[in-house]
């Protein structure tokens, strides 16, 4: 379920049981793939060019399964793999990271491109994280935290452009 002022690219896919909340857009050659659990986007995110959202099946080991949640205000740089996780509100989520089943990744997160956070690792509200696997770095800055929100906020106006444009 698509929600008011989304923008999906033409080319992105979206399969399944996918909700996209208001004002968030998927870009070129991104797949959200809810064939087998839910994917929940939330209000004003971004999924960029050529991620992967996917979930784990329900089974007997694990009657949840996992689910994909991506909170509000998030940006989801190009080339991630998103499997079976949760991402909080006002996170940046860097070009080309994974992250895997059952982890939780808090409000206010900035992960370093190429990231690895591996099956249900937490990652803590207000710092940066980097590596493979992911370790906590810093603390973010005031700027830094400020920035989350004006990324994803930076995104709705580039989708705004593109559902007023006849051609992108």
């Amino acid at each position: 379920m698509l929600a008011e002022r989304v923008y999906l690219h033409p080319s992105a896919q979206v399969i399944g049981s996918v909700h996209v909340g208001e004002d968030s857009s998927v870009w070129c050659n991104a797949v959200l793939r809810g064939d087998v659990n839910e994917i929940h986007i939330g209000r004003c995110s971004n999924i960029q060019d050529l991620t992967m959202g996917h979930v784990a099946h329900k089974s007997s080991n694990k009657p949840q399964g996992a689910p994909l949640v991506v909170g509000d205000y998030v940006t989801v740089g190009h080339s991630v793999i998103l499997h079976g996780c949760r991402i909080g509100n006002e996170c940046l989520v860097g070009m080309g990271s994974i992250v895997m089943d059952d982890a939780v990744i808090a409000d206010r997160v900035m992960l370093g491109a190429g990231s690895l956070v591996p099956p249900g690792k937490t990652l803590e509200s207000g710092f940066l994280y980097m590596g493979r696997p992911a370790e906590k770095i810093r603390p973010l800055t005031d700027a830094e935290i400020a920035w989350l929100r004006y990324s994803a906020e930076h995104y709705v106006r580039v989708k705004d452009n593109y559902l007023g444009a006849t051609t992108p």
